[in-house]
């Protein structure tokens, strides 16, 4: 992969002197979806899917960015000292985005950058593919002009980039687990102050199978602003009667006691789901450190049932994924990943089912949706680094 990017960065910018290799994962989340922006708990892993990058300082003042998965666009160009949002450098908004972001805390770039990314996660699949550019870019700006931030700052001037500059309002989970990744390992993050723990995932006799159900999806444009709106306003009336921060902060029995408070049915089912999805991410952790993985399994269905029910972000693509996926022999738990609309299905399959799942769940999917849905058995891997070797 090395070498067929260095060459092509070579034909698209002249020569590779002076350039560098960066890797940086997509990730999956295990349990614990749109806890992330409510104060609740995620437990996200990198994987060895991402976006490879290849970039050099210049001398011209301009920053040049080319996507192998965005052939037709071109080089993007714009000036080191003027990064605005522009529809139409589409793809290109995501690195210009943390440029800006960077400026804005306070951390000058002196000048240009020739960039050429490629990705091998699937474009809109909820594998968070923005993310993965994002944090990137981030690596690449400390790298190159030294600047003095850790990898958690990183992920957070990110997710500025991603709410302010391309008006994406998202938690911190997707830009954390990408930059904090740890192989083997998914990290349990608490969302409402970044206090994290690395658990060991030990799939002894199976692994982790991805289902793109190939609907696109766009974060800007689908419902995911509406229902962080919702749940804010659930917040605000449950805070008249209980003193919290985050609906992150209630147990399922407090949220019984007090829920009535919340006077649109609608909004009362956004937060049961927050509350009840941040009790089942602990429990999941704990099943995990107790060595459960039956248990993991049927948390990880519960989620979905709550995705689909409460939260209603699922739909006939990702049930359709799912509800095959539970009928198959050997998964111990499946549930749609990422913020919902379309994406992915994460589903924990028995090494020797594999094959079968992939096939029968497949077969069903398609003869439903009327096109086929990708698989990727995957693995656990580091988060965003420059590679040396």
């Amino acid at each position: 992969m090395k070498k067929q990017l260095m060459d092509k960065f070579a034909k698209v910018y002249g020569t590779t002197e002076g350039a560098e290799f960066y890797f940086s994962p997509g990730r999956v989340n295990l349990i614990g979806e749109h806890t992330d922006y409510n104060g609740g708990h995620v437990f996200p892993c990198a994987l060895t899917i991402g976006t490879y990058a290849v970039a050099r300082k210049n001398n011209d003042g301009v920053m040049r960015m080319y996507s192998i998965n965005f052939e037709k666009f071109g080089v993007c160009t714009v000036p080191a000292s003027n990064f605005v949002y522009n529809k139409k450098d589409n793809w290109c908004n995501y690195p210009k985005g943390v440029m800006w972001a960077f400026e804005q805390k306070g951390y000058h770039i002196t000048s240009g950058l020739d960039m050429l990314f490629f990705g091998n996660i699937p474009n809109g699949s909820g594998l968070s593919s923005s993310a993965s550019i994002e944090v990137a870019t981030g690596v690449i700006l400390k790298e190159t002009f030294g600047f003095d931030v850790d990898m958690i700052q990183i992920s957070l001037i990110s997710q500025l980039a991603e709410n302010q500059f391309n008006g994406v309002n998202c938690g911190i989970m997707d830009q954390f687990a990408i930059a904090m990744g740890k192989k083997d390992h998914a990290i349990f993050l608490d969302t409402a102050d970044l206090s994290y723990e690395y658990a060991p995932i030990h799939l002894d006799h199976a692994k982790i199978v991805i289902a793109c159900s190939n609907k696109k999806r766009g974060l800007a444009d689908s419902k995911y602003n509406e229902r962080r709106s919702e749940c804010e306003t659930a917040l605000a009336q449950l805070q008249t009667v209980v003193d919290i921060k985050t609906l992150g902060e209630l147990t399922e029995e407090q949220f019984e006691e007090v829920k009535h408070v919340i006077t649109n049915p609608v909004q009362r089912k956004r937060a049961k789901h927050a509350v009840y999805e941040n009790q089942r991410t602990i429990k999941a952790v704990e099943a995990l450190r107790n060595n459960d993985i039956a248990l993991f399994g049927k948390l990880m269905n519960a989620s979905h049932v709550s995705l689909r029910d409460d939260y209603e972000v699922t739909g006939i693509e990702l049930d359709t994924l799912v509800e095959a996926a539970w009928e198959q022999e050997g998964v111990i738990g499946s549930r749609m990943t990422g913020a919902g609309f379309g994406g992915c299905t994460v589903s924990i399959v028995e090494n020797d089912k594999i094959d079968a799942f992939i096939e029968n769940t497949g077969k069903i999917y398609k003869d439903k949706i009327g096109y086929a849905a990708d698989f990727y058995v995957v693995e656990i891997g580091d988060g965003t680094h420059k590679v040396t070797k």
